[in-house]
């Protein structure tokens, strides 16, 4: 009972800290050791350097103090999810690093080129490795390793900056999303991200670097993922950018100090 009522403490604060364990160094996971942790760019999308460029443009003109990091779900926060950003982010002085289509080799590689540099952001908050669930291509365990590669970028590269790493959201798989008369139950493709985020949530430590679940925030009573909330199950529309922000809203200002 008293694990358990620890637990739930922890879990009303907002944050995790990989409970009495030592926690896993993020620079455990060797780059290159497989293509998860192997960084590169992706020269077949047109758009793809010049919003990196566009990154780093707006990084070079300060006042940098929350980074958001992902694919296109974070991506979204420029259109379905604008108006929350507004609300919630752009006052904090946030710069949107989310890319469509990313995968955590990608953002690697975007990490190693200028998106950190220049910057002192108090807060970097990571939601990536959805991408690298479809299919066989990688197991749970490569992903929560690309997850590790990027917290050692930005621990190295920006001591001061605090990381908080949200678990990976629930989705709908290929045949669901497909069925457009129904919502998401929890499936393989959810169950892998799951466990991704749970070896992930390992590096968390309570001083610099911290874990958050917010996914119940996005699921009914049944916990099914409904089209309401993400309307192809995967990608938030308004209302589920409404309800992420609030779900995280506790912690964001908490670990920037407010």
């Amino acid at each position: 009972m008293k694990r358990l009522s620890f637990l739930a403490l922890l879990a009303a604060s907002g944050l995790f800290v990989g409970g009495c364990t030592t926690p896993v160094d993020p620079c455990s996971v060797k780059l290159g050791a497989h293509r998860a942790v192997t960084p590169v760019d992706r020269p077949n999308k047109s758009w793809w350097m010049p919003r990196h460029q566009g990154v780093l443009d707006r990084e070079a003109q300060g006042h940098v103090d929350l980074l958001m990091i992902g694919d296109s779900i974070t991506h979204g926060f420029d259109k379905s999810g604008k108006a929350v950003w507004n609300k919630y982010y752009a006052p904090r002085n946030a710069v949107n690093l989310g890319f469509s289509g990313d995968r955590t080799e990608h953002v690697l590689w975007r990490l190693e080129h200028g998106e950190l540099d220049g910057i002192s952001p108090k807060l970097a908050v990571i939601m990536i490795g959805t991408n690298n669930s479809n299919g066989d291509e990688y197991t749970a365990e490569q992903i929560a390793d690309g997850i590790k590669a990027i917290v050692c970028q930005i621990r190295t590269k920006l001591p001061e900056t605090k990381v908080l790493i949200l678990a990976i959201f629930p989705r709908g798989d290929p045949a669901q999303r497909k069925d457009k008369a129904h919502g998401a139950t929890f499936n393989d493709q959810w169950a892998k991200n799951d466990k991704a985020s749970e070896l992930a949530s390992k590096m968390a430590d309570g001083k610099m670097i911290f874990y958050l679940d917010i996914n119940k925030a996005f699921l009914n009573d049944k916990g099914e993922l409904t089209r309401e909330i993400m309307p192809d199950l995967l990608h938030p529309h308004e209302k589920g950018y409404q309800l992420w922000a609030e779900a995280m809203e506790p912690t964001i200002a908490k670990l920037m100090g407010e």
